[in-house]
């Protein structure tokens, strides 16, 4: 191997105990950054590059011969650096991902799969509240009419209480930006 290959390999030079030494890669020599797409751009960069390196290792391995041992080490050289430097790039990333992704990984299951239960869990859970919902104003409904039959005055009066309270609740969240459920409007500014 020529010197213009060794060095479009990446490798500065061999050491004397067979091990060839490499330049590092330059995002780990990078400044330090803050900015987690950045981060994570920086980590996927370096997951391309391993797989690069990892197919390399595998055409060298699946055609080994004793002239090839230099490229053989080269090339785990290179994959051990760039290793390292995807630890060291990933420590910088806050990246929470669920174990339940990880086994459906791990079982050969398209990760897919775990948003798509998910989702169908809280469309069910949201049905069942909202079942649960509709039977309390259903229960109110029904008192509401008995208590009327039976205290017709104070459901008057519990009416005229609730309607006024009702209006200055809308009132208050009106002047508060404050939507009816109690969130906030968010003004957008273009």
């Amino acid at each position: 191997m020529d010197s213009s290959q060794a060095s479009a390999l990446g490798t500065g030079g061999s050491g004397g105990n067979g091990i060839v030494s490499t330049q590092t890669n330059d995002t780990a020599n990078a400044a330090p950054n803050d900015d987690p797409k950045q981060n994570l751009s920086q980590v996927i960069n370096s997951i391309q590059k391993t797989l690069g390196l990892l197919h390399q290792l595998y055409l060298t391995v699946s055609s080994f011969n004793a002239a090839s041992q230099l490229p053989l080490l080269q090339r785990l050289n290179s994959l051990v650096t760039e290793l390292d430097n995807m630890a060291k790039l990933s420590e910088k990333c806050n990246i929470q991902v669920p174990v339940e992704v990880l086994n459906l990984i791990d079982d050969g299951k398209n990760p897919d799969e775990f948003t798509k239960d998910v989702l169908n869990s809280c469309i069910a859970k949201n049905q069942v509240t909202k079942g649960k919902t509709d039977a309390f104003k259903s229960l109110r409904k029904h008192l509401l009419e008995e208590l009327e039959q039976t205290f017709p005055d104070e459901v008057e009066s519990y009416r005229e209480i609730r309607a006024s309270s009702a209006a200055e609740s809308k009132r208050l969240a009106q002047s508060q930006s404050i939507l009816p459920n109690g969130d906030v409007k968010v003004k957008t500014e273009l």
